[in-house]
């Protein structure tokens, strides 16, 4: 409460920190590079590692390997994703204190280490649907960079995919922490894997967070607090 303005990267975080009593909290959203993150970025090479051709669903999952990103539902939540589709392949993408026992418990995921650049954004558009079953996250910037993708994504409905997706319309949302529901919501993208109309929502959602948007907000921010010039 002793700075002129706190900004948090979403709605929820906000709410959070009031009901802690800070004050002045506003709101400033992630940007994503959608450039970067495009599907022209698919490679059919790199499916064929993991086994997929185009008429094999691929669901991935980007970002640390840790307890605290709630992976054991994303196991869950493929197995129910296999059995509408059982030819489908799923690729973790990442690093983290889990994935020695990851490996062990399930040698027939896909581990692709630690990815960045070019490298992780045609991780991420060679796939099909991103599974997000994480509740700790502030925003969940993979949530952005999987749309810009062109991925369905599954997660839960706060922070970054409350503001984004439109359930069944760019991606899927289940309400926060309801397991049986998320799973739900697999099931639905598991059959719409490959909808172009979807995928193409989702992309274009993307573009609403553009860095430009995000940048020009915090000239704002910072024009609004610091004190006029004298002579």
């Amino acid at each position: 409460n002793h700075t002129a303005r706190t900004l948090t990267p979403s709605a929820d975080t906000a709410a959070m920190l009031e009901r802690w009593g800070i004050q002045n909290v506003g709101v400033m959203g992630r940007g994503v590079d959608t450039e970067l993150f495009d599907p022209a970025h698919r490679s059919v090479e790199l499916r064929q590692t993991w086994g997929a051709d185009d008429s094999t669903p691929v669901a991935v999952y980007v970002g640390r390997i840790a307890a605290e990103k709630n992976l054991a539902l994303a196991v869950r939540a493929f197995a129910v994703f296999r059995e509408a589709q059982p030819q489908a392949r799923m690729v973790f993408v990442g690093d983290g204190p889990r994935l020695a026992a990851l490996r062990e418990e399930h040698p027939d995921f896909i581990y692709a280490g630690a990815r960045t650049g070019a490298d992780l954004a045609a991780h991420y558009a060679s796939a099909d649907v991103f599974l997000f079953p994480s509740i700790t996250e502030t925003f969940g910037n993979v949530v952005l960079e999987a749309m810009s993708a062109g991925l369905s994504v599954v997660a839960f409905d706060y922070a970054a995919p409350r503001l984004l997706i439109r359930s069944g319309e760019n991606g899927w949302l289940a309400p926060l922490g309801d397991e049986n529901a998320y799973l739900s919501q697999v099931r639905l993208a598991s059959a719409a894997w490959n909808d172009t109309a979807l995928r193409s929502a989702a992309r274009q959602s993307a573009f609403d967070l553009g860095w430009e948007r995000v940048i020009a907000q915090f000239e704002q921010e910072l024009a609004a607090v610091i004190p006029p010039a004298t002579h």
